[in-house]
């Protein structure tokens, strides 16, 4: 697909590109003093983070110029990848904070989690869009939300048994996302609803989670239960963001940053960074550019011309927000916190590629729907048409 630049959409463009902007400002906060990270260099996990975005960037790109055709026919590669990475994980993988989560490649870590988040998305779209060229009703029936549930079943068993909850939760509310967007009648939504409150009671009651992550939801429920224990994270972050006020101590200048008290800043807990350093206004900028990203991937979604291009930006769009609601909410004390990245600004290279992925999908999108060759197939026109 030949690019043009007039039909990018450049409000999502320039919110994504001023959301990695802040997140090497503020990982580099987090990081510059923090010896034990850097060996003494300040501005290790800069550089590496500046690598991360220009890979992101890269791979942004890349989907963004892709042949809407190729999207399609590699989805179930991508898929197919982020399951292999899963069970590899369970078999080979890595600890981290308490959850077997990683994969060392190269010398890198390697979280195959976030990628399946993307994967779920496109998998869960592609069903649909491939059932609704293949016939004429115009009602989503039995047989596409039980296929579209077992492409996000088998991604989420396994990530369930990291055990990975924060992952988990963020699945969970994209899958819910992408069965209301394709038109799955109530029925479906409250049994997931359901079935997801059963898999979690089962999952407390019979072991699945660890110990420590029991202490951080009996934590969330009683600040005071354990203050320097399942509690020190939460309450450490309020008192840095509370420290803020309405400009900031200034970057490199918050006192709780500076003295390393907030565990994981770079990563989980880097919002507190922009809470006190660059204050209420400051962590609003940045709130609000996160915003205009998940409005932007509705409109796409709005305005997508296939059920394909509809239900990936809708299932984007519920994937940015809940994860982006999770990490500031579990920052700010209004959530249990569950260890999951806030989207292009956390420090690492999983989060964000697999997020500059989505981007590079919701580009993709738009500027197909912009294109006026395009021509949208009669079963999926009637399908749109119906809801």
């Amino acid at each position: 697909m030949t690019l043009s630049l007039r039909r990018l959409d450049w409000i999502l463009l320039l919110a994504v590109l001023a959301l990695v902007a802040l997140s090497a400002l503020l990982v580099w906060s987090a990081t510059s003093h923090r010896v034990d990270l850097t060996d003494g260099d300040s501005t290790a996990y800069l550089r590496k983070q500046l690598v991360n975005i220009v890979i992101g960037l890269v791979l942004m790109l890349g989907v963004t110029v892709a042949d809407h055709r190729w999207v399609r026919i590699v989805a179930p590669f991508v898929y197919l990848l982020s399951v292999s990475g899963l069970v590899l994980v369970l078999t080979m993988g890595s600890t981290i904070n308490g959850s077997r989560s990683w994969l060392r490649v190269l010398g890198l870590s390697i979280q195959p989690s976030e990628l399946a988040k993307l994967a779920v998305v496109i998998g869960m779209a592609l069903v649909l869009a491939e059932r609704s060229s293949a016939r004429w009703q115009r009602r989503v029936g039995t047989v596409d939300v039980l296929l579209m549930l077992l492409i996000a079943g088998v991604p989420a068993v396994l990530i369930l048994l990291q055990p990975d909850l924060g992952t988990m939760l963020v699945l969970s509310a994209t899958v819910f996302g992408v069965l209301a967007v394709s038109g799955a009648r109530r029925r479906w939504l409250v049994l997931v609803l359901l079935s997801a409150g059963s898999v979690a009671a089962l999952a407390l009651a019979g072991g699945v989670l660890k110990a420590y992550q029991v202490d951080r939801f009996l934590a969330f429920v009683n600040p005071d239960l354990d203050p320097r224990g399942a509690g020190y994270n939460v309450e450490q972050a309020r008192i840095a963001i509370g420290n803020g006020g309405l400009f900031g101590q200034g970057l490199f200048h918050g006192s709780q940053t500076r003295s390393g008290f907030v565990p994981e800043q770079q990563t989980d807990f880097v919002f507190t960074v922009a809470g006190e350093e660059l204050g209420l206004l400051g962590a609003g900028v940045l709130i609000a550019l996160l915003a205009l990203v998940i409005w932007r991937a509705l409109v796409i979604a709005r305005r997508a011309e296939d059920v394909f291009g509809r239900v990936a930006a809708a299932g984007i769009a519920c994937w940015f927000g809940f994860q982006a609601f999770q990490n500031i909410g579990m920052c700010l004390g209004i959530m249990p916190v569950t260890g999951v990245p806030l989207p292009f600004v956390s420090y690492g290279g999983s989060s964000l590629f697999a997020g500059m992925l989505a981007v590079g999908l919701l580009q993709n999108i738009h500027v197909r729907s912009q294109a006026p060759s395009y021509v949208v197939p009669l079963a999926e026109r009637r399908v749109l048409v119906g809801r």
